[in-house]
């Protein structure tokens, strides 16, 4: 229910401007820094008049922002002081940095990577706050689907800078360590034995079971030749325990294959979170 006349002040503690005493006047107005106040009561005061603590109610009255006296005052008395106490129940607005996350009741998970929103819940942090690079060791043949299942390292070059948490793998199964929208890339580089076809391909699980191809670079290489491709796709990551990546290859023939190395990417992978899912 709203309040019905003016709404109570919160531990807003003021000292009233100085007040002269005008000889046979009972009323003053009550100023702070020039601008008129209005106690929430008489009780809400302490009022010193001639060196003594008046009695609210009794010795003096308020209204709005006028005090007024029991009797008039006369030249020689002074109103010593004017205290506004406000609501002495209520703390008031704290003071600036006096206010800790542990006295805050919010939901979520408060750390580096969280914000605090308007709603009162912790939140991740927008931007990029994953990004992360693999790449397989050893070089292979093979024709048809074939899945890079081994080999696999996380990028370890002295000059390789990653961004959050890590990706994880087995079998060449790539987890995800957080939510988000990912940019998934694949580059490869390969060679093959006959003129043919050879095909670099992105695939995605969304339920941790079957496997959708989601993106696939092909190129067309003479006998003998060595070439690279690209491949890349947008991943909406919704939950880490089912959305999961993985890579594969399909030759021209069997002595078609890829490259890998443990000083350079030759055949790898980028995982990059772009923002929130």
């Amino acid at each position: 229910m709203a309040y019905i006349g003016r709404e109570p002040q919160i531990g807003n503690f003021q000292v009233c401007d100085a007040i002269s005493v005008v000889n046979g006047q009972a009323a003053y107005t009550m100023q702070v820094s020039s601008v008129n106040v209005s106690p929430e009561t008489a009780n809400h005061m302490i009022v010193s008049l001639n060196g003594i603590i008046q009695a609210p109610g009794s010795s003096y009255t308020v209204s709005g922002s006028t005090i007024t006296f029991a009797s008039n005052l006369v030249t020689g008395d002074v109103i010593d002081f004017i205290h506004i106490l406000g609501s002495v129940l209520d703390l008031g607005v704290p003071s600036d940095n006096t206010v800790s996350l542990a006295k805050l009741t919010a939901t979520g998970t408060k750390d580096a990577t969280t914000f605090l929103r308007g709603d009162n819940t912790f939140a991740a942090v927008g931007g990029i706050t994953v990004a992360d690079g693999w790449r397989i060791t050893t070089g292979f043949n093979g024709n048809g689907d074939t899945f890079i299942t081994s080999g696999w390292e996380q990028i370890d070059d002295a000059s390789f800078g990653s961004l959050g948490s890590a990706m994880t793998q087995s079998s060449g199964v790539f987890t995800f360590p957080s939510t988000g929208i990912y940019l998934v890339q694949f580059q490869m580089s390969y060679h093959t034995a006959i003129n043919g076809y050879v095909r670099g391909r992105i695939w995605i699980t969304t339920d941790n079971s079957s496997y959708d191809k989601v993106a696939e670079s092909i190129g067309y290489v003479q006998a003998g030749e060595l070439a690279a491709q690209y491949s890349f796709a947008l991943v909406d990551v919704t939950n880490t325990s089912n959305v999961k990546a993985k890579f594969g290859f399909a030759g021209a023939n069997a002595s078609s294959g890829a490259y890998g190395s443990t000083t350079d990417t030759q055949t790898g992978a980028n995982f990059i979170r772009l923002g929130d899912t």
